[in-house]
């Protein structure tokens, strides 16, 4: 069974106090802001290798045809990629994908399927001018 491991969101606290009046006061603030901007796209991270290795796994593939995958459906549901990492993560674990994030992942999986047997031909539901060099 797989499990999806979510860190508390205290985690990462630093115990600090800053005072506004004091100089130090605002370096203290603006490495908090870097910290948890830094905190943000390291969660981010560990969702989207996650979802790499499903993709991984579910399409025999590497790791970067796995993550080109994934970014390939990111712009076609006009998503960020960990929302979209976090989406496949969600429907391993059960929860159902939107019916458009379903669509580009089957265009992405024929997309990629095709690349692998060196098709030249875009999938049947693609217009043939809109196809990927």
């Amino acid at each position: 069974m797989h499990r999806t491991t979510l860190l508390p969101e205290n985690w990462w606290d630093v115990a600090a106090e800053a005072w506004a009046e004091n100089a130090a006061g605002h370096g203290v603030v603006a490495l908090r802001a870097e910290n948890d901007q830094l905190r943000r796209a390291l969660a981010g991270r560990m969702v989207i290798d996650q979802a790499c290795g499903m993709v991984m796994i579910l399409a025999p593939c590497r790791r970067g045809p796995a993550r080109n995958l994934l970014v390939d459906i990111s712009r076609q549901c006009n998503s960020s990629l960990p929302d979209v990492a976090a989406a496949v993560v969600a429907a391993w674990e059960g929860d159902p994908l939107s019916p458009l994030m379903r669509r580009a992942l089957r265009r992405a999986l024929r997309r990629l399927h095709a690349e692998d047997r060196g098709c030249d031909s875009p999938p049947a539901d693609e217009p043939s001018g809109r196809r990927r060099s």
